[in-house]
Parts: C-alpha cells; structure tokens; sequence
C-alpha cells in the first residue's frame, strides 16, 4: 500500500544509500586498496542513520559550507532546515593517508566493512565554531561537548555506499525484530490504515507522565510510535536491552495494541538539548511520522538548557521549514487531589500534591528491590527495573 497519505520525507525524497547487489563485489575488491577509516560508535550509528534514510536529505557526511551553515544558521547550505552537523572526523595520521577526489574505506571497530566513502572534502575541523553552537556551552563536563572535544582535527565529507549496517562481531542485542528503518516504518502505518502518527523520543523507561503525554498524543493521531533511541549513550544511562523491556512490557499491559507501534532508532545521542529536539523532529519527519512530542527539557542534560528551550526553539524557524506539527507538552505529574496525572495547564499546583521523584531515589529504591509508588511508574515495569538495578548493585 502506498504511503502518498503519510508526511514527505524531509527535502522531499527518502534517501537510501545502500549499494545496489551488483555493486557490491566491486565495492568490496576496490576496499582492498583503498585508505581506511575506523569508525568510531558514533560515527558508526550516522552512517547507519544516513544509509536508512532517517537523515535524509544527507547522502554522507557533510562538507564545509554544510558544516558552516548547520552552526551558524541551523540550515543546511541550500537552505532545508538541519540543526547539527553530521560529520566524520579524523586524526593527522588518517587525514595523511587520503586526498581529495579520491575514496576511502569505512570499517567498523571490529573490522566489518562497512562503507565506502568519495572523499570530496578534507576540511579543518572547526570546534570552536561547533561546540559553542550547537551545545550553547564549552563545559567539557557536558557529554556532548566532551565527545566533540575528542574526535580528531580533521573533518572528511562525501556521500557514502553502504554495504551493511551490521557488525559481524557486535556484541549484544540488535533489536532485529524492532529495528525498522524509515521505509519500513511508512509501509507499516501505510498497512494500518494511519495517515497521522505522533511519535514519542525517550532514552529512558516509560514512567507515569511519559504514558500520559503518549496518551494525549494518541487521542489526536491514528497511532503513535514509541520510538527509543538505542545507539550510543552517556555512561550511566540505562542499557538499551532493559529499556526495550521496559518499553514491551508497558505497551503490553497499558496501551491499545491497534493504535500503538514500537520501533527503534539507531542513532547517538547529543545531549544537545534544543538543536537536538529540532533533529529528533526531522528525522521522525523521514520515519513518517505527522505529530512530534516534546516535553520538558527534551534531549537535556543536566542544567544546561532552560526548561521549555527545547519547544522554543521551534518558533526559530518559518512555517513550512519543519513539516512535523510539534505537541509541546508541559511537565506532568500524579496528583493525589486530583486523582489522575495533571500538567501546569490542566489543574493548579499544591504544596505537596504531586508525585516527583528525583532519579536518584528511584534508582535508590530499585536497588533495594522496592517498586517506586505506582502513581509514579507501572509496577510491571518497576519489576523490571528492579531485576536489573539489583544485578548491577556494587558494580562499575
């Protein structure tokens, strides 16, 4: 079934950069003899993210005027709508190895071929530029800046052909069943008849005012797509194999399975707070998705973003430029007087009403086996949570 019904990629077209099979044999003979570039994990989660379309309208990693525009103007240099750069960065010694005009091998860090790349730019790597943009801060401690602050001095910009997305030797689960890419997902909402799909971003198990926004969310669009991100994040963040747990079994239990889809996204986490809310939008945007939820302090992390930054920055950009309509939900929270979950707008704050709990405390009551009060998260999935956090008291 056709997806005419569903939201235009971003730029209008689904990028897919994957080899055609009668190129591959080619492409893997000419690696051979060509200058390589280990991947780091994520870069690796960008390539895959370019490959599938979910960057579209990136056909490989961005070039100068690109990269300029991007910090600068949070556009692309034609002009479409992209808040960070999507770069592959490099060290002297690999830049040494390769020219321009010519190409370059992609490998995983465990030495998977992935990619060729035609390398149209070599570039210095303008961090000074970048960080301060796109993280509104130069503090080392933020993990965006930090991972930024680590790549090489040299930036490398081409289109790319893809040969895989899967390492060989990867360890871990790689949410087959669950990893659909853009086109997957169209033709899925296409076969359930859904024009309109929001989509909830999360890093982090689903708890009580997360299900209230998917909810409201529900009532305005034909399904929703709960959709966690699962490539590279901070340490300390709770694995992607227990949140995916998390996220089946609240959907079991508490959601309507017509009206209701869970996927997963492969890319890295920025932390980048309100540019980020801009990339999570488009690239949901390619996934099909008509609705975008953001809450408070979305892709945050610690105090570096004011709490309502990441629906702000939506007002930035002209009618038209970000197709996706954005549901700018205010903070949520059980209320014991009103006996249900309440938003600032939806009935008046009490000394002492709500339900809030800091993630040290839940963290502090998983470990001792003690579900959080259930007007905060679902006991199913505390039971969960508590199975994991018990396994790893006393370790790391």
């Amino acid at each position: 079934m056709p997806d005419a019904q569903l939201i235009s990629p971003h730029g209008g077209t689904l990028v897919n950069r994957f080899a055609a099979p009668a190129d591959t044999d080619s492409l893997r003979a000419d690696a051979g003899n060509l200058p390589s570039i280990t991947l780091s994990s994520k870069q690796a989660c960008d390539l895959e993210m370019i490959a599938i379309g979910a960057f579209s309208p990136l056909t490989g990693f961005v070039g100068k005027a690109d990269f300029e525009s991007i910090c600068l103007n949070k556009r692309l240099a034609a002009g479409s709508a992209w808040p960070i750069p999507i770069t592959l960065a490099i060290d002297e010694e690999t830049k040494s190895s390769l020219s321009e005009g010519g190409k370059a091998a992609l490998y995983h860090a465990d030495g998977t071929l992935l990619a060729i790349i035609d390398v149209q730019e070599i570039y210095a790597h303008d961090k000074a530029l970048e960080i301060p943009n796109v993280f509104g801060t130069e503090d080392e401690a933020h993990p965006g800046v930090k991972a930024v602050m680590d790549e090489g001095e040299w930036l490398v910009g081409g289109p790319i052909h893809v040969l895989t997305v899967t390492p060989e030797h990867e360890p871990g689960e790689q949410f087959t069943e669950h990893r659909l890419a853009p086109a997957q997902t169209r033709a899925a909402f296409a076969e359930r008849g859904w024009k309109t799909v929001s989509a909830f971003q999360t890093r982090n198990p689903i708890h009580r005012a997360h299900e209230y926004l998917c909810k409201c969310a529900q009532e305005i669009t034909d399904g929703i797509l709960i959709h966690p991100l699962v490539g590279e994040t901070k340490p300390g963040d709770i694995p992607a194999d227990v949140r995916m747990e998390c996220y089946q079994t609240i959907i079991e239990h508490y959601f309507h399975p017509d009206h209701t889809m869970l996927s997963v996204m492969p890319g890295a986490m920025r932390y980048a707070g309100p540019r980020e809310a801009i990339l999570h939008a488009l690239v949901r945007q390619n996934y099909g998705i008509s609705h975008f939820i953001v809450g408070r302090d979305h892709a945050g992390v610690g105090d570096y973003y004011g709490t309502y930054d990441a629906q702000n920055i939506f007002d930035e950009f002209e009618p038209g430029e970000i197709e996706v309509e954005i549901l700018k939900f205010e903070h949520a929270a059980w209320s014991n007087k009103a006996q249900g979950m309440v938003s600032g707008k939806t009935f008046p704050k009490i000394k002492g009403d709500q339900v809030f709990l800091s993630g040290t405390k839940v963290r502090e009551l998983l470990e001792k086996g003690e579900r959080p009060p259930a007007e905060f998260s679902r006991p199913e999935v505390a039971d969960v949570l508590i199975k994991w956090a018990t396994s790893t008291v006393g370790v790391g």
